[in-house]
């Protein structure tokens, strides 16, 4: 029976899961009741009231003149589409007015000097800037990942909204952020949809630059817990920031697969080697990719022979100029 099929049919259009069920079933069974409609939902002729004048107000359900009151479904085809203009005109109109708003808000950001750096304080309203950078960036975003986090610390599913829309993102992540397998699956998948990675050993100086016109920085690079962060608009200050993001891509090593590796190592190997260039720690190393000391020591043996390396470090940096990670 359609009435069943509930599947939020009409929320692209403003209406919830309620009204679809409840359209669905007035097609199925015209002229019905409101005690009849009530009863094929599951529901009371009270609670279904208020879905029923969404429904009349939108056009997709007529109420038939008479006692008691029955209603009957426009057909699809013409209501759904006249609705769908209908949103289409609204959602032209918001975004019109919101481009006014951007106008006038970056007239407002040219203003007052201290208007340039803002504190932002508490998790919740840090969280609520970060997701504001990266859904309002047009062209790049440039991260230093290292904890405690802005947000989640195992993954942050806005930058593949960002990455499919064509935004650069460009993180530095800190090797101790990558120590927990959940955490390096999530950074390969990232880089997988186009992010470029790469990884120093040790950096404490988290930040996020959007579009080279805004960034955010922890009020304390100490502190264990993001209680409190600095946003800075465009000014000496975030030019400095930027420069000092890229001094520190050029020292990072690079990670995922860029080149050929020869046929002696194998994927597990190049696993191997982007933590070592990272930096990552051995036992982080062996809990991440799941194998013994003894198997890693092997494992290690074997790329410095291959790389004709002295260190683990070195094999790590060497792979990564010649593009195998």
């Amino acid at each position: 029976m359609l009435c069943a099929m509930s599947d939020a049919l009409l929320e692209p259009v403003g209406l919830g899961a309620a009204e679809s069920a409840l359209y669905l079933c007035v097609l199925s069974a015209p002229r019905g009741t409101t005690a009849e409609l009530a009863a094929a939902v599951d529901s009371t002729p009270a609670r279904i009231r208020p879905c029923l004048r969404r429904l009349v107000d939108s056009g997709l359900v007529t109420r038939l003149s008479g006692s008691p009151a029955r209603y009957t479904a426009a057909p699809p085809e013409v209501a759904v589409d006249a609705l769908v203009a209908s949103r289409q005109e609204d959602l032209e109109r918001f975004r019109a007015r919101a481009r006014e708003l951007a106008e006038q808000f970056q007239g407002v950001e040219t203003g007052a000097v201290g208007d340039l750096v803002e504190l932002i304080e508490g998790p919740t309203a840090i969280r609520h800037r970060v997701e504001q950078m990266q859904l309002g960036a047009e062209h790049e975003m440039k991260v230093v990942d290292c904890p405690p986090y802005f947000d989640s610390p195992v993954a942050n599913p806005i930058e593949f909204q960002l990455l499919r829309r064509g935004v650069a993102c460009q993180v530095i992540y800190d090797a101790s952020g990558l120590e927990g397998k959940r955490r390096m699956d999530f950074t390969m998948a990232c880089i997988a949809a186009g992010e470029e990675a790469r990884s120093l050993p040790s950096v404490r100086m988290k930040m996020l630059i959007a579009d080279r016109r805004s960034a955010m920085i922890p009020l304390s690079f100490a502190a264990t817990e993001p209680t409190a962060a600095i946003f800075v608009r465009a000014s000496p200050l975030l030019t400095a920031l930027l420069t000092c993001f890229d001094l520190l891509w050029e020292r990072a090593a690079p990670i995922g697969a860029a080149g050929p590796a020869p046929a002696l190592l194998d994927q597990r190997d190049l696993e191997l080697l982007t933590m070592l260039a990272g930096g990552v720690k051995d036992a982080a190393i062996i809990r991440a990719l799941g194998i013994t000391q003894r198997t890693m020591t092997r494992r290690v043996g074997h790329i410095l022979t291959v790389l004709d390396a002295r260190t683990r470090f070195q094999a790590g940096l060497q792979a990564a100029r010649r593009g195998w990670l």
